[in-house]
């Protein structure tokens, strides 16, 4: 079952999808899903992962949502606060309207990074936490998309566009946000055995040394997954990647 929703909060809106079994009274344990830059709520793998989750653990729940600019989302320009204020309004509204404090996490790529950032600069709702792909070098990543005549427009302190399917502005300001909260340089050894990182070996747009490298200075459990892709591609190893996070996930006897 799905069932779309708004969040309005703070003069902002975040708009929201609620996947579920079939009865919302049953809910006990929510899942915040962050999908990575560029992405949106409907999502195909993450819509998977919920199906499957509800399917097997009824009393569990998925709020997708749109970070700022993505998606359905009414906002144009991306500022990194307003991300971390939208993780807090969806955490908040998760525990209120569910009276729970059972809150998983799981992001992917951007998401993730924007998770690991939210932990280390403002603390750790989150009961577990599955990272699919993470942007631990958020800056450099991003700036692999960006050219040379918008990296000049930047540094002259003038917007540019980015994006896929839906641009966005960013501004020189939300670059150097990036390179100030580089995640590499927090610790989250209070956090790591609740912790898993999925990644393909063969990922073309998040390297997979830089979540070898995260994982072993943080002492987290990290998953290869043999010869997959960024967005994993192959059906089995989105298959395998959902079926490791919903274990994770289970519930504890």
């Amino acid at each position: 079952m799905e069932k779309h929703f708004d969040i309005n909060e703070q003069g902002l809106s975040v708009r929201c999808k609620l996947c579920y079994h079939k009865d919302i009274s049953l809910i006990k344990y929510i899942v915040i899903s962050a999908h990575g830059f560029g992405g949106n709520k409907e999502n195909r793998s993450t819509a998977k992962f919920a199906e499957r989750l509800t399917s097997k653990y009824k009393e569990y729940a998925v709020i997708c949502f749109d970070w700022p600019c993505h998606g359905d989302d009414a906002r144009k320009k991306l500022v990194l606060d307003e991300c971390m204020t939208y993780l807090t309004i969806v955490t908040e509204y998760a525990k209120k309207e569910f009276n729970t404090e059972d809150i998983y996490l799981y992001a992917t790529s951007f998401g993730g990074y924007l998770g690991l950032k939210y932990i280390a600069e403002i603390g750790n709702p989150f009961r577990k936490i599955a990272l699919r792909a993470p942007g631990t070098d958020m800056y450099e990543i991003m700036g692999y998309n960006i050219s040379e005549p918008d990296r000049v427009k930047l540094e002259k302190g003038k917007e540019i566009l980015v994006g896929f399917d839906r641009k966005m502005k960013i501004d020189r300001d939300f670059m150097e946000g990036l390179k100030k909260s580089d995640v590499r340089n927090y610790e989250y050894f209070d956090y790591a055995d609740d912790i898993i990182i999925i990644h393909g070996t063969k990922d073309e747009k998040v390297p997979f040394e830089d979540s070898v490298s995260f994982a072993d200075k943080n002492v987290i459990e990290l998953i290869p997954v043999e010869n997959g892709d960024h967005i994993l591609t192959n059906p089995k190893s989105m298959d395998f990647a959902i079926h490791t996070i919903i274990e994770f996930f289970a519930p504890e006897e």
